[in-house]
């Protein structure tokens, strides 16, 4: 079994009326206000989830400034899940400083099937360091639910893009040691954070965390999946893409060209995220 375990998908309208939303949400915007940034609906993973022989896909919800739009989203990621149970697993998006209305739907993602949130950005929802007290009430939940934080994540160093922000290794070793029986996923390799593991207090520190291989071609060469195996193992590792930023195959791609052996080509294509999630 193939799991892409990093995917993002938008209700159809979103693209017809693009405009419309990037006025209504910054953050949004920040990404998806030119007309060539894609926005995948469900149909459109579906669709190369067959064409690419990905098995499921978790897909992630963005990170929006209003309850109203993590609503929205978060309907259209449940009605998908439901669509195809055996094709796609659900993360729901929320806004941290709604408080009581954000634990209210979270709840309701749960009653629907959600099994994580994400993909989170706390630097988007103005959330600095100090601030991670505000989560505290929304991971006591999600920890009673037994739901999985997929955390973006950014390098401190190299060339800019994007979705480069200020969730760097140092924070993300915060945010971690503050919620140590959080089962936490980093995106795109945790900004760098694996390799701090060969200090033994972050090594200890990451005995529920995992590191995922989102939009990996665009910052690392091929070896980061040698190199972040033999430093926390490559059980940490799950295999994913960022579609639709960019198809699994391109991520794939890099894994195999490593031939780090069929075992361990299992293990993080599909074996890792079939434990994690329980499939």
């Amino acid at each position: 079994m193939i799991v892409d375990f990093h995917t993002h998908i938008f209700p159809p309208r979103f693209n017809e009326y693009r405009e419309e939303y990037v006025a209504r949400d910054p953050l949004f915007a920040r990404i998806y206000a030119k007309p060539n940034a894609k926005i995948a609906s469900c149909e459109d993973l579906i669709a190369i989830m067959d064409e690419e022989g990905i098995d499921r896909s978790v897909i992630l919800n963005a990170n929006w400034s209003s309850l109203e739009l993590c609503q929205e989203t978060n309907d259209h990621i449940m009605e998908s899940i439901s669509r195809y149970p055996d094709r796609l697993v659900g993360f729901c998006s929320l806004p941290p400083k709604a408080e009581e209305a954000a634990i209210a739907e979270l709840e309701r993602c749960v009653r629907g099937g959600i099994r994580g949130i994400g993909e989170m950005r706390p630097d988007f929802h103005g959330l600095e360091r100090g601030d991670e007290a505000v989560m505290d009430t929304i991971f006591e939940v999600a920890l009673r639910h037994r739901l999985i934080l997929l955390v973006h994540a950014s390098e401190p160093v190299g060339h800019e893009y994007v979705g480069k922000q200020k969730i760097t290794p140092d924070v993300l070793e915060k945010l971690i040691n503050r919620f140590p029986d959080m089962t936490i996923v980093c995106a795109h390799w945790g900004g760098g954070l694996p390799f701090y593991a060969l200090m033994p207090e972050v090594a200890e520190a990451l005995k529920n965390v995992f590191f995922d291989s989102s939009a990996s071609p665009y910052l690392y060469r091929p070896e980061i999946f040698r190199h972040v195996a033999e430093i926390v193992g490559v059980e940490k590792i799950l295999f994913g893409s960022d579609y639709p930023v960019m198809p699994p195959s391109r991520v794939m791609k890099q894994l195999l060209s490593l031939d780090m052996g069929e075992e361990t080509e299992a293990l993080i294509l599909g074996g890792n995220a079939r434990r994690l999630l329980g499939l």
